[in-house]
């Protein structure tokens, strides 16, 4: 089977936490590839997400690398296969990858939280505040690029309602509440629409209120996506240059305690709702 040479980030993640094992266990690609009886490039194709593998090969490999986490090596066997093609595929010749692999990680996640400043999280965006807020894109999108965006920005949010909805937790900071993009009527409907959503039993929102003593964070957007075992959990930093994707222990450990900094510092649901409510009476 040729290499793919569009290996996917889900893909990708496969081969680099098989690459982490390997190394635990110190065993060179070489070696590795001896004991499954084929060439070193194999070994590499695969660690790179580039070389489709199966949950055989997978369990094969992480036996070989004396891994006995049975949660971890079923999570990894479940990321195996072909590259699959989603919804998102769709997009591929007319948005960033860095956006197909957000949509892909959002699809297969068991469980979602986000922290903004001053946008509202893509998930609970209406689509007339999208558009809003993508006319200021620097430098600007022309308008068909605007309407692809917010498609897939849309396309997105079907994680929180189709089939089993994926819990979601927003943490939101009350300058991202009067931003006020598009004029009154976008900004109050925005926010109607973020109330209705925090009525979602599956859906969380809380709001961090002006006049709290401490931010823990640099003020870029940031989502975690919660994987099958903490391993495989993902951080995504929405960045002026496209989204960032960290998975490394020292990273994940650092925007977990952030992230729960950030909640501490919010109002409890109620009571964010109430200040959302109120900052709607003031558009």
């Amino acid at each position: 089977m040729p290499p793919d040479r569009t290996a996917t980030l889900r893909q990708q993640r496969l081969g680099s936490e098989l690459r982490k094992l390997r190394e635990r266990a110190g065993l060179t690609s070489t070696a590795a590839a001896a004991l499954l009886g084929g060439p070193q490039a194999r070994i590499s194709n695969i660690e790179a997400g580039r070389y489709a593998v199966s949950a055989d090969r997978v369990r094969t490999l992480a036996h070989h690398y004396s891994c006995a986490d049975e949660a971890y090596v079923d999570s990894l066997a479940t990321m195996t296969g072909g590259r699959k093609r989603g919804w998102w595929d769709e997009y591929r010749d007319t948005l960033p990858s860095g956006l197909l692999d957000l949509a892909e990680l959002e699809h297969h996640a068991v469980a979602l939280r986000v922290a903004v400043t001053v946008h509202m999280p893509g998930l609970l965006q209406t689509s007339e505040h999208a558009r809003a807020t993508m006319r200021e894109s620097v430098p600007p999108l022309r308008p068909y690029e605007i309407e692809h965006r917010v498609s897939y920005r849309v396309k997105r949010q079907a994680v929180l309602f189709e089939g089993t909805p994926t819990p979601y937790t927003a943490i939101v900071h009350e300058a991202a509440l009067r931003m006020g993009f598009g004029g009154p009527d976008i900004a109050r409907a925005q926010l109607s629409h973020l109330l209705e959503m925090s009525e979602q039993p599956m859906i969380t929102v809380l709001v961090i209120p002006f006049g709290q003593t401490g931010f823990p964070a640099a003020g870029q957007p940031i989502t975690l996506a919660t994987g099958p075992v903490p391993q495989l959990d993902t951080v995504v930093l929405d960045t002026d240059h496209g989204c960032e994707f960290l998975d490394a222990e020292a990273q994940l450990s650092r925007y977990r305690s952030v992230l729960d900094r950030m909640e501490s510092r919010a109002l409890p649901e109620p009571k964010s709702r109430d200040l959302i409510h109120h900052i709607a009476g003031t558009q």
